[in-house]
């Protein structure tokens, strides 16, 4: 059978062996070897021209598929409640197309070849939703001690609101094949939370047993047990296979496990760090510092990571596999382990503090107890990350290390600064006037909390002067829930106009609509200070009706 692949799986299949016949013809002592590698070079760019061909003819039977898809699903909208036969038959039918079922699976999973119906999923609740922004996969097995699975889905449900439930569906993947206990679970979680049911927020689906294979010829490794290298297995089968069915569904896939609580308005805060990120080049985002939990996919880079995984399925834990990915992918072998890290955290991006905590006390695997806790779950934040309007961002305060305002007005990492004296100031310019409706700068966080502002101002450059000063004198800015009281609006030799002050280390107020379009905003600093400088939050917001907020949701 002629294997298939994507352009993107053959760079990192190939590249290795590119780099390893470089290395052996600058290592070779005759040119023979030299000769002998140019051919194995030049046989493979054939391999990889023919790929990037076949990888544009693939592409375009995607589109056609989704097409019908989408049609598809327009009529299923119309009805209500689970799939029906006929139904499922037309969903299969058109999952058989799709590339992210892989043409070659069957060279991993070569069973396959005697059980077509091996990758079709059983789907027990779903509305066939498609389109959304977040897919959520939940996969869960039967436990001899104890579930956690309804408590995971209602931590989950809860950070939610109805609007964002619009944009979400959370797919729970039952990875059992015994019926029984499959349409239990189902039942469950109809009865415990039926308007999500009934919607399409959740959805639930299982493998046909013919989908695995015989697990009793694995080979041990690791030093892991026979039971433990079954177990961590199939449990890269399962996440393959639930990626494979989430992939088409959204645009984003958040990996969790059944054993997790959620911190509140989580979806929001993922879609606002997914909005700061300026690479385009990540693979994920990490929510969590434990194994495979909180880790955000584009759903278009979903084919790759699962053919990745059943590559070497039987060889070790899904996380290893992951990172070693990564290795592929950006690690150069003649460069030591920390340019290998360094490069890794470019496609690997991590967002601090944890959303999602392990709480499972007995593993899925059967006898094996864990008290896995995230330490970064229950921190205070460092910094508090917004979205806020683009602008140059400039200061003349001494900046300490890599803690620079740019990183701090993006959400990535807090500002700090050696000790500011009179005159100093930090600016954003804007790239366009815009209309702000508040402003919130927050000084020194809870490492640092003696690092504030004490003596500055907030001020701020109207687009045209079409404000006499007199107009501007009867004008106060009344706080938002804030400190700042009525502060009397000041104008200053060079055109600003001060609108607020820090008390506390903290400025937050609303900026008076009669301002304007406003084209930059300034933080001066009045007097000298002994201690250091620290922004740990910084917020612009724009007036909604004139500058709508871009985030993921």
């Amino acid at each position: 059978m002629r294997l298939r692949l994507t352009s993107a799986l053959t760079f990192v299949c190939l590249s290795a062996l590119f780099s390893f016949a470089w290395y052996a013809a600058r290592s070779g002592s005759g040119g023979s070897i030299l000769d002998l590698n140019q051919r194995q070079l030049l046989e493979l760019r054939q391999r990889l021209f023919f790929a990037e061909k076949e990888n544009k003819k693939r592409s375009q039977e995607l589109n056609s598929v989704l097409n019908e898809i989408k049609q598809f699903i327009g009529e299923l909208a119309s009805t209500s409640g689970n799939f029906t036969d006929s139904t499922k038959l037309n969903v299969l039918s058109l999952a058989n197309k799709l590339p992210i079922h892989l043409s070659n699976i069957h060279y991993y999973l070569p069973h396959l070849q005697e059980h077509e119906d091996g990758i079709y999923p059983n789907v027990v609740i779903g509305q066939g939703r498609t389109g959304v922004a977040m897919v959520i996969g939940v996969p869960t097995v039967r436990r001899e001690k104890e579930s956690y699975l309804m408590d995971t889905l209602q931590s989950l449900l809860s950070g939610m609101s109805e609007d964002q439930k619009k944009h979400c569906m959370i797919i729970i993947f039952v990875a059992e094949v015994d019926l029984k206990y499959v349409n239990s679970i189902a039942e469950s979680i109809r009865s415990r939370f039926p308007k999500e049911a009934l919607s399409g927020v959740l959805e639930v689906v299982s493998p046909p047993a013919s989908y695995y294979p015989k697990f009793s010829n694995l080979k041990a490794s690791l030093g892991d047990s026979s039971e433990r290298v079954r177990w961590r297995t199939k449990q890269n089968l399962d996440y393959s296979f639930l990626m494979m069915y989430a992939q088409p569904r959204g645009t984003f896939y958040l990996q969790l496990e059944d054993d997790i609580i959620a911190k509140p308005s989580y979806i929001q805060t993922i879609s606002e760090f997914v909005v700061l990120q300026d690479s385009k080049e990540w693979m994920f985002l990490e929510f969590s510092q434990l194994g495979f939990i909180g880790k955000l996919f584009r759903c278009r880079d979903l084919p790759l990571i699962v053919e990745f995984l059943l590559m070497f399925y039987k060889d070790k834990p899904v996380d290893w596999l992951l990172d070693h990915l990564l290795w592929v992918k950006v690690c150069n072998p003649e460069k030591d382990a920390r340019h290998c890290e360094r490069q890794k955290t470019y496609l690997r991006m991590r967002y601090r503090p944890s959303l999602f905590q392990h709480v499972g006390i007995h593993s899925s695997l059967t006898g094996k107890i864990q008290k896995l806790k995230d330490r970064d779950f229950g921190k205070n934040p460092l910094l508090t990350a917004h979205v806020n309007p683009a602008a140059e961002v400039t200061t003349s305060l001494k900046v300490f290390q890599h803690f620079t305002l740019e990183k701090a007005y993006k959400g990535i990492e807090f500002f700090w600064a050696f000790a500011p004296v009179a005159g100093d100031y930090i600016l954003f310019s804007f790239w366009q006037p815009i209309k702000i409706e508040r402003y919130l700068f927050k000084s020194g966080n809870a490492e640092h909390p003696g690092d504030i502002i004490v003596d500055a101002t907030v001020e701020v450059l109207p687009n045209a002067d079409f404000l006499s000063f007199y107009l501007l004198q009867e004008i106060d800015i009344q706080s938002a829930g804030g400190n700042s009281g009525n502060f009397k609006i000041v104008k200053t030799q060079d055109g600003y106009f001060q609108i607020g002050t820090f008390k506390n280390g903290i400025a937050d107020g609303i900026v008076n609509p009669s301002l304007g379009n406003i084209k930059a905003l300034r933080l001066s600093i009045h007097s000298s200070s002994a201690t250091w400088l620290l922004l740990s939050e910084i917020f612009i917001k724009m007036q909604w009706e004139e500058n709508k907020k871009e985030t993921l949701l």
